[in-house]
């Protein structure tokens, strides 16, 4: 961070201009919209994003190390890499298993991964991507979450690897995943982009697999803008996610050092001539994914709110799910046992044998202001991009059929106020109980 006079005049003039723009809005139902989620923003983080470019630091840099080695530490991991995005985490992650360092355990194109039908793309795009087959499972209503059973059926003589995500801040039963993947020889890879800060069996999530990625988009529990994790204990596979996420390189030198190895000009690898700079030699086919220390300086600001952030999120979950208790026609939302989630959002079914219809509901909300989204892609294997992809699925999917037709979630992110979650409440009461007449 910037120290001399001049720029801590700029810092309190950002102090200044942030509490004179700040303004408390009065919330006027149904006039103000409620988001689904969204990022909270205060004066330290304005000021971390502004401290970082007084330094002018626009490429990764010491915010970066920074942030990942306490951002390891925080979910239990010897190592993390910060990259662009949550979905490049996702794209490290699984493509770090075909890397030839890992020799006969590696994954090969023709090889299974088990994912689960409903969920959001990028948890199943890397599988395609590298040439393997994603094996679909259903999941459960309220938990959203597939089960250990599901999985353990679902593996077969080439299944390889498990990818799946925790739904909505839920947590799936990581630790009994972990358990089958390392009784049946598989890596187990854990998408914790919506569960940052949530607890299985008091664990954090994310610590659970050989890899987890995480998510920095606004939407998410913390934010730098854009931005995404990978995170392992597996040095090698440390190692692997570096190279790919750094163009494939095989030097592990930060930009703009050399030699810190002290063998630049001494290797000779492939069939290079011997000497060949280090720097300029590949290992993997790898990608640019790196973050930024701008957006770095961010997460670092973010990430003393976590616990924070959480507690909100739980907190109007709480108030949600008892408000609506009792309602007839929707199917509320639950815990994954042994767990406590930071929830990401507030899920609702409606009932098949409710007297109205998810898009009768979700219409109603939205004409109120208040926003709702689906249950990310429902079931993925009828959307027109997997139709003809390589694919197989486990047993019957006749639970993602109903999330993709009767699912929807609403927001308890931490910038809602308990007003607002009231008057989620008061709006889908009035909906149902117009529906249900008598029933009251």
């Amino acid at each position: 961070m910037a120290t001399s006079d001049e720029a801590a005049a700029v810092l309190d003039a950002v102090r200044d201009y942030h509490r004179s723009t700040r303004t408390e809005r009065e919330f006027v139902p149904g006039v103000t919209e409620i988001w689904p989620s969204g990022a909270v923003l205060d004066e330290e983080d304005r000021v971390a994003l502004v401290a970082a470019a007084l330094d002018m630091r626009i490429a990764a840099g010491p915010s970066a190390r920074r942030f990942e080695s306490v951002f390891a530490r925080r979910l239990g991991r010897r190592k993390a890499h910060l990259t662009n995005s949550g979905s490049s985490a996702n794209l490290l992650a699984l493509s770090s298993l075909t890397s030839h360092l890992l020799e006969d355990e590696r994954l090969r194109p023709g090889d299974e991964v088990v994912t689960v039908a409903a969920g959001f793309p990028t948890t199943v795009n890397p599988i395609l991507q590298n040439g393997l087959v994603p094996v679909f499972v259903d999941i459960e209503l309220r938990t959203y979450n597939t089960t250990a059973e599901r999985v353990e059926r679902a593996i077969g003589p080439r299944t390889r690897a498990i990818m799946i995500a925790h739904a909505l801040g839920n947590p799936f039963e990581a630790r009994e995943m972990a358990r089958i993947a390392e009784e049946r020889g598989l890596f187990l890879i854990e998408d914790n982009c919506d569960a940052v800060g949530s607890l299985h069996d008091g664990q954090v999530t994310g610590s659970f697999g050989d890899l987890s990625t995480v998510s920095f988009y606004p939407a998410h529990h913390l934010t730098m803008g854009e931005g995404g994790c990978v995170l392992t204990s597996n040095l090698m596979l440390a190692r692997v996610v570096e190279s790919m996420r750094d163009w494939g390189r095989d030097c592990w030198c930060e930009p703009g050092e050399s030699d810190t190895c002290r063998k630049r000009f001494s290797y000779q690898l492939g069939t290079l001539p011997p000497g060949y700079d280090h720097k300029y030699t590949f290992s993997h086919v790898g990608y640019n994914l790196k973050g930024t220390d701008l957006q770095a300086a961010l997460g670092l600001s973010q990430l003393d709110k976590l616990d924070s952030f959480g507690e909100a999120r739980r907190r109007n979950w709480r108030r949600m799910r008892e408000g609506l208790d009792g309602l007839p026609g929707l199917i509320l939302p639950e815990a994954t046992p042994n767990s406590d989630p930071s929830w990401f959002g507030f899920v609702v079914t409606v009932d098949p044998r409710a007297p109205f219809d998810r898009a009768e509901l979700v219409h109603f909300l939205e004409s109120r202001r208040i926003g709702t989204r689906l249950l990310f892609a429902g079931n993925l294997t009828r959307h027109p991009a997997y139709l003809d992809r390589p694919h197989r699925v486990s047993g019957d999917l006749e639970n993602s059929d109903i999330a993709t037709e009767r699912t929807f979630w609403t927001g308890i992110y931490p910038g809602l106020t308990d007003e607002m979650i009231d008057y989620v409440v008061s709006s889908i009461t009035e909906f149902v109980k117009a529906r249900h007449k008598g029933a009251f």
